[in-house]
């Protein structure tokens, strides 16, 4: 089995990809859903997705350097910890607000110093807002960001608009693959299927 069909069947058993109809955070409404909190209910899951997200990272370690990894919470945050820790990296949390008490600041765990490479890891990729929003405060703390990985790219332009900001950008599998393995395993109908690709190909 290839890592696309091994992310796709995870996501499904663990309940993580749902298909109906979603309100999503940009107010839209999507015939399919992604939350990776359904892996902390399956531990074989969480354990095959997140191998396949460090055999990831090593391979871009080939030829890229990377220093620590890092996520904002929730989601992604959820994963980090378990994939710094298979390759031997120091892991960052962002916060999504300022904390003001205590260990105060927008991270959490590893320091940042002046000229570390990050790879920011996020659990799926939508238009890429929240990773711009995400990787700022690493970068006025110095560190230098250039990559990204997400575990699902929805197809809805947050690929493209990376880009052009100059990140590279890589996914673990993209919806329509996922949905394509699932129809093949007759996981899922024909309609849910092309209701999703049908949402997928419309402009962004």
């Amino acid at each position: 089995m290839d890592n696309v069909s091994e992310v796709a069947i995870s996501l499904f058993h663990s309940g993580c990809l749902k298909f109906g109809t979603f309100k999503i955070k940009s107010g839209a409404s999507s015939p399919y859903y992604i939350d990776m909190a359904g892996l902390l209910s399956s531990p074989q899951d969480f354990r095959c997705l997140t191998d396949i997200a460090a055999n990831e990272v090593r391979r871009l370690m080939a030829s890229e350097r990377i220093d620590k990894l890092a996520s904002i919470e929730l989601k992604g945050a959820l994963l980090l910890p378990s994939i710094a820790s298979k390759i031997n990296l120091p892991c960052v949390i962002v916060r999504k607000e300022n904390k003001t008490y205590g260990a105060t600041g927008r991270t959490a765990g590893a320091q940042i110093v002046e000229g570390d490479n990050v790879l920011f890891f996020d659990d799926v990729i939508s238009e890429g807002l929240s990773k711009i929003e995400g990787i700022r405060p690493l970068q006025e703390q110095g560190a230098h960001v250039e990559n990204i990985m997400v575990v699902v790219d929805r197809e809805q332009g947050g690929r493209e608009n990376l880009e052009k900001a100059g990140y590279k950008v890589y996914s673990l599998a993209k919806i329509s693959e996922l949905v394509e393995r699932l129809l093949q395993a007759e996981h899922i109908s024909k309609k849910q299927a092309d209701t999703v690709m049908d949402y997928v190909s419309k402009p962004y």
